[in-house]
């Protein structure tokens, strides 16, 4: 029998919310990274489009192009044995039209191999996500705060606060689910509303800044690793502060060569 662990699938995602159990996504961007989440029993690993921010030092996502997204959505799936692996869909890569969508969404999935497309929007990206869905390409949804809309949701803040903009949302995630999504992101939203939507769904939410009672959450994994010390939102919390131990590694390596004790005779090679 192969020792290979069985691949989590869409289905089984789904499965996760009717049996109540949660989700645990976190993001990668390289091979080493996505084999050690993985090797730690993540259930989906996400190749976000905030690799433009946290590996390029761009302000935004929005600059990030769909070459990028497919180079690292590759080098990432080769280092997954488990997890299911899906990649964001950069900003203008299906939001002008379905068949550009179309043509985006399934070159990730020819040159990357990985399972699922991540694409923002509510309602009026149903149409879109139900022609991926029709065509074989499973999407998971993002709602709430959407980086790719940041300049016209005014900057990075909570969404869905008020009872019609509550309505909206949830009614956002019906049409997603209608139109096929198999998991919707909620991002910066009241802890209420993104239970409304929880509940209002048959398919997973996966929650970032929203609380507690969605049914999976993700974290970008250099924020939770503490690499990124200046970013510390309200939802953050830090499970390790690696910042400080590169930081001291690096200038204990320093001292080492400059004064000579590196390398000796033990990490040196006789002849």
């Amino acid at each position: 029998m192969s020792n290979e662990p069985k691949p989590v699938t869409v289905l089984d995602l789904v499965r996760m919310k009717r049996e109540g159990r949660r989700i645990v996504m976190l993001t990668a961007y390289d091979a080493l990274f996505a084999s050690l989440v993985d090797e730690a029993g993540v259930d989906v690993v996400l190749v976000g489009d905030s690799l433009n921010t946290v590996l390029c030092g761009e302000e935004t996502t929005l600059s990030a192009t769909l070459d990028q997204m497919i180079y690292h959505g590759s080098i990432v799936r080769a280092g997954v044995r488990r997890a299911l692996v899906a990649v964001d869909m950069p900003f203008l890569s299906y939001q002008v039209s379905v068949e550009d969508a179309k043509r985006s969404a399934g070159r990730v999935l020819k040159e990357t191999g990985v399972q699922a497309v991540k694409l923002e929007g509510g309602a009026t990206m149903a149409p879109t996500v139900g022609a991926l869905v029709e065509i074989g390409i499973p999407v998971m949804g993002h709602l709430g705060f959407t980086p790719q809309s940041m300049h016209a949701l005014g900057g990075y803040r909570v969404q869905g606060r008020g009872e019609d903009a509550a309505k909206r949302l949830v009614a956002d995630a019906k049409a997603l689910e209608d139109a096929g999504a198999f998991s919707i992101v909620l991002e910066l939203m009241p802890s209420e509303v993104a239970r409304q939507i929880t509940e209002a769904v048959s398919i997973p939410t996966i929650g970032i800044g929203s609380g507690p009672q969605c049914d999976g959450q993700v974290l970008v994994l250099h924020d939770m690793l503490g690499l990124n010390p200046g970013f510390e939102p309200k939802f953050l919390k830090r499970y390790a502060e690696l910042a400080d131990s590169v930081k001291q590694a690096v200038s204990a390596f320093g001292t080492d060569v400059r004064e000579g004790h590196y390398p000796d005779e033990s990490h040196s090679y006789d002849e």
